[in-house]
């Protein structure tokens, strides 16, 4: 009788122990947002996102557009957005091109006017495209002449420091980031979807340009941008102001759940940046029976997709930097919604021209 109480009591207390064990690795899990692969029930991030679908912002696209203000004029014909309320500093350049002006005809429809094609693209010409950057630095400094630094963009974290003689460079660096000090240089970031972001350090005379697509995002390029800018030349977050320029929108950045589950391995908000977006394609929606296909429930193209907000990720990451909410301003604009107006790579599937966000100090503003 006593042997069959000590068994018992030991079963009970490897059973305790086990379920203790248990309970330690869920807890594991669900700080992780993960589950246990249970019976009847999906496991890891299937089920995550199921459970959480709930919790995210569901709407149509039409919910989530932001119309871009209408273009500056230039005297030679290019058309541009400046930032709103930049135009009190006399010190500063800056611009996001558009699409509209220029020599380039490749891709415009036939008939239609020559547009502003600033990438060095394969089906450009490249004398057009240098053509095209002096009306565009003509544009944004007044003179065709500024000297302008781009990079070999690589969906990176790298960030360079250019110095004059870079703009002379038959080979253009590596990288996604530029920051300089130096006047008469006018630095640019190329997009056509991807979001351009601008940094300007009012009391230092700093300035920056990074791109920031969702590889970048998530590498957090802009918070280290600012970083480096502190490090570098001493700058402090209360003395900046940034500019999110046009990129591809909430309502058009459909991503699938690999980046959603990229973000969520990197930002405790993660879920805030993501919604549910609907289709409101006409003919899907009158005729569903149409688009009905023999797969498995839930691995259908029907029914809401998910969509990331990277206007949103990047301003979470100059708050982070600590800038302040009043000195960050998006500019508005989704190049997929209006093709009219910006080159889209996504919209053009993949034949697109490339848009330049530049910045830069004038000469005459050199700090003493």
């Amino acid at each position: 009788m006593q042997m069959r109480n000590s068994v018992s009591h030991n079963a009970d207390s490897e059973a305790k122990e086990q379920a203790g064990n248990i309970h330690r690795v869920d807890e594991l899990f669900r700080i992780a947002g993960l589950v246990r692969s249970l019976h009847g029930k999906a496991a890891g991030v299937t089920h995550r996102l199921r459970q959480e679908r709930k919790r995210l912002e569901r709407g149509e696209p039409e919910d989530f557009q932001q119309t871009a203000p209408a273009p500056q004029i230039a005297t030679n014909g290019v058309r541009w957005l400046p930032v709103p309320g930049w135009e009190r500093f006399p010190w500063l350049w800056h611009g996001f091109s558009t699409r509209l002006g220029g020599e380039s005809t490749v891709y415009c429809l036939e008939g239609a006017p020559a547009e502003l094609n600033l990438g060095f693209t394969s089906e450009d010409n490249r004398e057009i495209v240098l053509r095209n950057r002096r009306l565009y630095t003509e544009a944004v400094t007044g003179d065709p002449d500024t000297r302008l630094v781009c990079l070999r963009q690589i969906h990176s974290t790298l960030l360079v420091i250019p110095l004059s003689g870079d703009a002379l460079r038959a080979e253009p660096r590596k990288g996604d980031g530029l920051i300089t000090n130096e006047a008469g240089l006018l630095i640019g970031i190329q997009t056509a979807d991807c979001i351009p972001v601008l940094v300007a350090d009012l009391k230092r005379r700093v300035v920056a340009a990074f791109h920031a697509g969702w590889r970048g995002t998530v590498e957090r390029i802009v918070e280290k941008g600012v970083g480096r800018m502190r490090l570098e030349f001493g700058s402090r977050p209360e003395d900046l102001l940034a500019a999110i320029g046009p990129g591809i929108g909430r309502c058009c950045y459909a991503v699938g759940e690999e980046v959603l589950s990229s973000f969520e391995s990197q930002f405790i908000y993660a879920r805030e940046l993501f919604s549910e977006v609907y289709s409101t394609d006409p003919v899907r929606t009158k005729y569903p029976m149409l688009f009905l296909t023999q797969r498995a429930p839930g691995h259908s193209e029907m029914g809401p997709s998910l969509h990331l907000d990277l206007v949103e990720a990047n301003r979470r990451q100059l708050l982070a930097a600590g800038l302040s909410p009043s000195s960050i301003q998006s500019i508005g604009g989704c190049t997929n919604c209006q093709p009219e107006l910006f080159f889209s790579h996504r919209a053009a599937q993949g034949r697109a021209g490339r848009m330049m966000a530049v910045i830069g100090i004038r000469p005459s503003a050199a700090k003493k």
